[in-house]
């Protein structure tokens, strides 16, 4: 009781991350232009990574972002739709997409839903730690629970290609 009391306490709120083999949640939330996406139907088939990140427009999560944009026909030639999840709201989200000529989905989960469903540890209530999954055909099909911002788009294509 007395750690579960210390994550409170610190800010955190956490659940156990998905596990490989796990259904991926049925859900919708908000891109960055302010628009209902329904990630279920998005996840039902084909591959997608959903990364996590804690805060646009910051160092890490610039690097993490821009490396699947600069390899993005690679992640493309793989089979993998990217969608970036990070606490901020729309209009933070669309500044950094077109700040950073992101080709891909940015999730505003401002209400932190989507993390909590993925199991993603949010520090102080909306800040997402660093984490992915690839979901293939409605399934969890990889985790890094601890991704690498320089190589997230070479971590999912490899994961991709072993999965086949």
């Amino acid at each position: 009781m007395s750690s579960l009391l210390s994550l409170v306490c610190a800010g955190f709120v956490s659940a156990a991350p998905l596990e490989v083999g796990a259904d991926a949640p049925k859900l919708t939330a908000k891109d960055q232009d302010d628009k209902v996406i329904d990630l279920g139907a998005k996840f039902a088939s084909g591959l997608t990574l959903v990364y996590f990140y804690p805060k646009a427009d910051t160092p890490g999560c610039t690097k993490q972002a821009c490396n699947l944009r600069d390899a993005f026909e690679d992640v493309k030639a793989a089979g993998i739709e990217v969608i970036g999840v990070s606490g901020d709201k729309p209009a933070q989200q669309k500044a950094f997409a077109t700040k950073y000529e992101l080709p891909f989905t940015l999730v505003a989960d401002a209400d932190t839903k989507v993390m909590q469903a993925f199991g993603v540890t949010a520090r102080a209530g909306k800040f997402a730690a660093r984490q992915s999954f690839l979901v293939k055909d409605g399934k969890i099909i990889w985790a890094d629970l601890k991704a690498t911002p320089t190589s997230q788009s070479q971590d999912a294509i490899a994961a991709a290609k072993a999965a086949k």
